[in-house]
């Protein structure tokens, strides 16, 4: 008895050393027939479906819920998902998730990767711009326009102006900008002469009140004249009913017949979009100008900045890069790009 208890004892021992003795890809921890290439089969589901968004978020309907907009809004953190999903495939020795991880890190990175990469060197002829939604809640509305004004930019642009703030932002800024056009709420600030400013009709059916959220003007630069639009569009709700932004949409429309309209060749645009550049509901925008090609910038909320919905684009000229500035008094972030004209 005790001699079979013996060799049992070092059978046991002897199949421990082999266990570990083994890669710790091959081991089974998950009973009989589970190994690395066979456990972790949800976590490679789910990896394969992160993949799918990421590549084909177009495809998601935006009838139900706005979820297609919704998800395009958030896309760039379906990274942090490609993350945990590597972290729980390392945990739980999957190389079979692993592999699918791949996947969804592929694609977050063809997306946006380039936005990560070193940005290009200033050109001496580039256009330096800011845009800011100010807050009409904005308590210091002097320290806004002076830190806005340390980024030496040639054009500001700002939402949300409300008197007496105006005044303010308008007494602040006029030493370094002389120039500057008011339409509504929206106002651009510049050191070149402006000419030609009129109001934008961008006013969605179903707001019967003042509206007025939408400017055109022209800036005589060095390199040029330049169509400057300035636009606030509808805000978008979020609730149990999904995404509610049909005002916004309509209004995107309808800027968008306004750059199809402006006979300029060269345009930039700035403004509060309440959208990122994924978002399809900006496709009328997106498809006639040029975004960001380097930077994330992510400007709101200014607490913890979720998603970019303040925009630079232009047309006959690229956006080299685009960046937040320092939180002001509002509850959005500035954000600052250098244009390149063609």
């Amino acid at each position: 008895m005790a001699e079979r208890a013996g060799r049992g004892a070092a059978s046991a021992v002897n199949a421990v050393r082999r266990w570990a003795g083994r890669p710790a890809w091959t081991r089974r921890t998950d009973g009989p027939g589970r190994s690395a290439w066979t456990r972790g089969r949800v976590l490679a589901g789910t990896a394969v479906v992160t993949a799918l968004l990421l590549s084909f978020h177009g495809s998601v309907p935006n009838r139900v819920a706005g979820l297609g907009s919704l998800l395009e809004s958030f896309l760039p953190w379906l990274g942090a998902v490609v993350v945990v999903l590597l972290v729980l495939a390392l945990v739980r020795r999957s190389a079979f998730a692993l592999v699918a991880v791949l996947l969804p890190a592929a694609a977050w990175t063809y997306h946006f990767g380039p936005l990560l990469l070193p940005a290009p060197d200033p050109g001496a002829g580039d256009l330096v711009v800011v845009q800011h939604n100010v807050s009409d809640e904005n308590t210091d509305p002097a320290g806004t326009a002076r830190a806005l004004a340390r980024a030496e930019p040639d054009l500001i642009a700002l939402e949300e102006l409300v008197p007496p703030a105006l005044e303010v932002y308008a007494k602040t800024l006029a030493p370094e900008y002389p120039y500057r056009t008011v339409r509504g709420t929206v106002g651009l600030w510049s050191r070149y002469p402006l000419t030609g400013s009129r109001p934008l009709d961008i006013k969605p059916r179903g707001i019967h009140e003042e509206w007025e959220r939408g400017l055109r003007t022209v800036a005589h630069t060095p390199r040029g004249e330049v169509a400057v639009l300035v636009a606030h569009l509808p805000s978008v709700r979020v609730g149990a009913s999904g995404l509610a932004s049909s005002w916004r949409d309509e209004s995107a429309r309808l800027l968008g017949d306004a750059l199809a309209a402006e006979e300029l060749r060269r345009a930039v645009l700035l403004g509060d979009l309440n959208g990122t550049v994924d978002d399809r509901a900006l496709a009328p925008l997106t498809t006639r100008l040029h975004v960001a090609e380097r930077g994330l910038a992510l400007s709101f909320p200014a607490g913890f900045p979720l998603a970019r919905i303040d925009q630079v684009m232009a047309r006959a000229g690229t956006v080299g890069v685009i960046r937040t500035l320092p939180a002001t008094g509002s509850d959005h972030l500035p954000v600052a790009a250098r244009i390149d004209w063609d």
